[in-house]
C-alpha cells in the first residue's frame, strides 16, 4: 500500500504558503495608485533583480554559451541595448539584435 500523506502535506503546505500572498496581493493591489512611492520603489526593486539575472547570465553563463568569449557576450549585450533604445525601445530589437551578434560570433570565430 502506498502512502499518499507525504504529499498531501506538500499540497496543502504549499498551498497556504502561496496563498496567504495572493491574497495580500489583491488586497493591497486595489489599494494602490498607480503614481504611488511604493509601486515606483517596486518597479525599481523588480527592473534591478531582472538585470542582476541578466548580468548573471552574461557573465558567467551555462551551456553552450560558457564556451563564447566574455568580450563577445559583452560586446552583444552592449550594442543589443544601444539597438533597443535606438529602436524606440522595441522589445524585438533588442533580442534580436545581441543573438544576431552572438551568432556571428561565434560562427565567425
Amino acid at each position: 500500500m502506498v502512502d499518499y500523506w507525504p504529499f498531501i502535506v506538500i499540497l496543502v503546505a504549499g498551498w497556504l504558503a502561496t496563498d496567504f500572498w495572493r491574497w495580500l496581493g489583491v488586497v493591497a493591489g486595489n489599494r494602490l495608485q498607480e503614481g504611488s512611492e511604493a509601486l515606483h520603489w517596486v518597479r525599481a526593486v523588480a527592473t534591478a533583480l531582472v538585470m542582476a539575472v541578466t548580468a548573471k547570465l552574461v557573465v558567467f553563463p551555462t551551456g553552450v554559451l560558457e564556451a563564447s568569449p566574455l568580450w563577445l557576450r559583452l560586446v552583444a549585450a552592449s550594442l543589443g541595448f544601444a539597438a533597443f533604445l535606438v529602436a524606440g525601445q522595441r522589445v524585438l530589437v533588442g533580442v534580436v539584435v545581441p543573438l544576431a551578434i552572438l551568432g556571428a560570433g561565434l560562427l565567425w570565430l
